[in-house]
């Protein structure tokens, strides 16, 4: 018998479960547009400084991917200490110190002179970036939503992909009058847009009068729903393998992610003997097929076996990269950002939302600031090994084989990361 409710009827209960807008929506909303700061000011437009960094003052492509290495070794030993903060005290406050630290390093940065000025300031954005970005809003997301968590990931993760689509702006911007300009202004926004946003950011639905997902149960009903998820300590989570698989596959497919960030522009340019805004306009085309990537992840996540999907997105990680490595045909390039955009989008929200499966609410955060320990290795690696060895062989094709290589053993990692017994049912 086919369904009487109307799509439209199931998208206003999405979205009004109780007859007004859920507030957890408004979280997501926010998260999105902190993302966008995040994605287009640096973490997509990196490989366009690099570029501008090397050539005005001839750093190499080491030292240069030495800078970004060092900001995921930041982040990943800040995660602990981050997630611990913001379980205790609520992701406002930590958003709100982080962005500020963001927009002030962008402010230094228009001003830097020498690589160890550069290495410094790089240092004040990445904790800004880490403190005021990705996992201190996935926690209140995680704490807001369970039946509808995948889509709320994905859909507050679509302002990076935005934000990516957006970096041919930055790259006008350095060629139209200066990188210095460009990074002077970036501050700016983030002081002037961030900074206010996140005032409205809750950590959890009870501070709003709301409950889970928005849908009104009794008082036993609502701490049950919540304890069946809540049944992991960061100390019972790392005791089991499933921890240990996710981090592991985490962070390899960081790896990819990270060399075709800082290293897609330079290869485009360097090896394909693309402009500037040419190579930004190709590398922004990830960013339009990882927004596909981020509505396909986020409707199969809630319904579909998460782990096995991120199996599958390692496989296309590793064939993009195999496709940059051997090919320099504008159709194989659009191919490649095809595989690793929708890999990439795919993915990306179910690294959330699996650990949340696995281990619950409770103490998400530090659990996810734990894991960063082993993912950073993935975030830091990939930069560097693609560019030692490019400074060393003057070419990225073994570069990218090695990275490719490498998300196969990712996707072993995501094959056996079976989830753990609940230990309410121990």
């Amino acid at each position: 018998m086919p369904s009487s409710v109307s799509p439209i009827q199931s998208i206003d209960k999405l979205f009004r479960p109780n007859g007004r807008l859920f507030y957890g929506w408004w979280i997501v909303v926010i998260a999105a547009l902190i993302q966008f700061i995040g994605g287009v000011l640096w973490m997509q437009s990196y490989g366009l400084y690099t570029v501008v960094l090397h050539d005005e003052f001839s750093w190499s492509m080491t030292v240069l991917s030495g800078a970004f290495a060092l900001t995921r070794v930041e982040s990943g030993l800040l995660g602990p200490l981050q997630g611990w903060l913001v379980d205790r005290y609520g992701p406002r406050i930590i958003l709100t110190v982080g962005l500020a630290m963001f927009g002030i390093g962008f402010l230094l940065l228009s001003q830097t002179d020498s690589l160890l000025s550069y290495y410094l300031i790089v240092f004040v954005i990445s904790v800004g970036v880490s403190l005021g970005g990705f996992h201190t809003l996935m926690v209140s997301i995680v704490n807001w939503f369970q039946k509808h968590r995948t889509k709320a990931v994905a859909w507050s993760q679509m302002g990076y992909s935005v934000g990516g689509l957006c970096v041919p702006v930055v790259a006008w911007g350095m060629e139209w009058d200066d990188w210095r300009t460009v990074a002077m202004i970036s501050g700016g926004m983030i002081v002037l847009f961030g900074i206010p946003a996140v005032q409205w950011i809750r950590h959890r639905p009870e501070e709003k009068g709301e409950q889970i997902d928005g849908i009104v149960q009794k008082e036993e009903e609502q701490n049950k729903f919540r304890d069946a998820g809540a049944s992991f300590t960061w100390q019972d989570a790392v005791r089991t393998p499933a921890f240990w698989l996710i981090s592991a596959g985490h962070g390899i497919a960081l790896l990819s992610v990270s060399s075709v960030i800082v290293h897609m522009v330079p290869h485009l340019m360097k090896g394909v003997g693309l402009g500037l805004t040419e190579a930004s306009l190709i590398f922004s085309l990830v960013s339009i097929f990882q927004l596909i990537g981020l509505g396909i992840g986020g409707v199969l996540g809630d319904i579909f076996n998460k782990r096995l999907i991120a199996m599958a997105c390692m496989l296309f990680h590793g064939s993009g990269m195999l496709i940059l490595a051997y090919f320099e045909a504008f159709p194989m390039l659009i191919l490649a950002c095809v595989l690793h955009g929708l890999a990439w989008g795919t993915r990306g929200p179910l690294m959330v939302a699996i650990r949340a499966d696995y281990f619950g609410a409770r103490s998400f955060g530090t659990i996810i600031g734990i894991s960063s320990l082993i993912v950073m290795l993935g975030m830091m690696g990939g930069p560097m090994i693609c560019g030692v060895i490019v400074d060393t062989y003057g070419s990225y094709e073994m570069a990218f084989e090695l990275v490719a290589f490498l998300s196969l053993a990712g996707a072993l990692s995501f094959f056996f990361a079976k989830k753990p017994q609940n230990l309410n049912a121990a």
